[in-house]
């Protein structure tokens, strides 16, 4: 390859950049992407230096449109450069390319390799969680549990207890203490709630207008009064007969107990509400449970309505006589037999 490019074509070359500071275009041509003056640095390139990278930059940055109206020879000087450039152009030798260096392998690699397993470190020994322990809770005592039956207890003993008792605030308003009435040794035993108007003027239980009806109630069964034992849940007549609260329950119940142990009857027939759920130790009403059998310390109970209340609604009467007779076909009773003791007084 020459070192220079011909004097013909350089003198072509100088014509040409004449020509466009001719028709203005100079500061087009310096502002193109090879940089000021670069076609004629490009052509004087592959003169100076004769590098190949060179060569491929003139036939890129040569490659400039020419003017319509340039002249004949421009255009033929424009092609004349591209062709000489390539010309004039070395052609790169081949790059040998080392071929990739042998490694020797390892003792390692010849080895045949086995796939090596996971060792996990030895679980703990899963114990199962033991099953909660369920406790259920201790049955709820009654009033009277706890109340054991006193050994040579009697009714007088228990008379004289009592006392002139202040142990709860019905003292403040009574007359006297209604004990019981009837017979100490009774078969059956009729509890009602506590003393009226009546009974607490004379002392006796049962003595009012209600006791009137329960004394023919008895007699209906073909017993006498005098057969059977009366008492009631409280000894002081409540204020204005209202139902005894359960303060004066607690306090004078355990008396009642002790009534019902000593004289350990086979039926107990509890009159009204109040009789029925302190002997029960429930709070349903005694619909629920009113001429059915119930038990109370190993007697049996009957809950029947109370006879007041019987003056106020006398159709339940009926189902009042209901219940007494299941309390007589237990004890044995007939209607219309008698009592030995008809007549008698305590």
């Amino acid at each position: 390859m020459a070192d220079r490019i011909s004097e013909t074509l350089q003198q072509k070359l100088s014509a040409r950049l004449r020509f466009y500071e001719d028709i203005g275009i100079e500061l087009f041509y310096r502002e193109r992407r090879a940089g000021p003056r670069s076609a004629m640095f490009a052509a004087t390139s592959v003169a100076s230096f004769g590098a190949t990278p060179i060569a491929s930059s003139v036939a890129t940055s040569v490659a400039i449109p020419v003017a319509e109206d340039a002249p004949e020879y421009l255009a033929e000087a424009d092609t004349e450069i591209r062709e000489s450039a390539f010309q004039d152009a070395e052609t790169p030798a081949a790059i040998e390319i080392p071929d990739p260096i042998a490694v020797p392998a390892t003792p390692e690699d010849t080895l045949p390799k086995t796939p090596r397993k996971l060792v996990l470190p030895p679980s703990p020994a899963m114990r199962m969680p033991e099953a909660p322990k369920i406790v259920l809770p201790a049955p709820k005592s009654g009033l009277f549990d706890a109340t054991e039956k006193i050994s040579g207890d009697s009714l007088l003993k228990i008379r004289d207890d009592i006392g002139d008792c202040t142990r709860c605030k019905l003292h403040k308003g009574r007359n006297k203490i209604v004990f019981a009435d009837g017979n100490p040794k009774a078969k059956l035993v009729f509890v009602g709630e506590g003393p009226g108007r009546d009974e607490d003027m004379q002392g006796l239980p049962f003595v009012g207008r209600a006791g009137k009806l329960l004394t023919s109630m008895i007699e209906a069964m073909g017993l006498q009064r005098q057969d059977v034992y009366i008492c009631n849940v409280v000894k002081c007549r409540p204020p204005e007969n209202r139902l005894p609260e359960p303060d004066e329950i607690k306090t004078c119940s355990p008396f009642l107990i002790r009534q019902l142990d000593v004289v350990d009857p086979q039926v107990i027939v509890a009159l009204g509400a109040c009789a029925a759920q302190t002997l029960l130790q429930t709070t349903r009403g005694i619909s629920h449970f009113r001429g059915q059998w119930q038990e109370f310390r190993g007697r049996k109970l009957m809950a029947t309505y109370h006879p007041a209340y019987l003056l106020r609604n006398p159709p339940a009467k009926a189902d009042v006589w209901k219940d007494l007779q299941m309390v007589m076909a237990e004890l044995g009773l007939k209607r219309g037999a008698k009592s030995t003791s008809a007549g008698q007084s305590s």
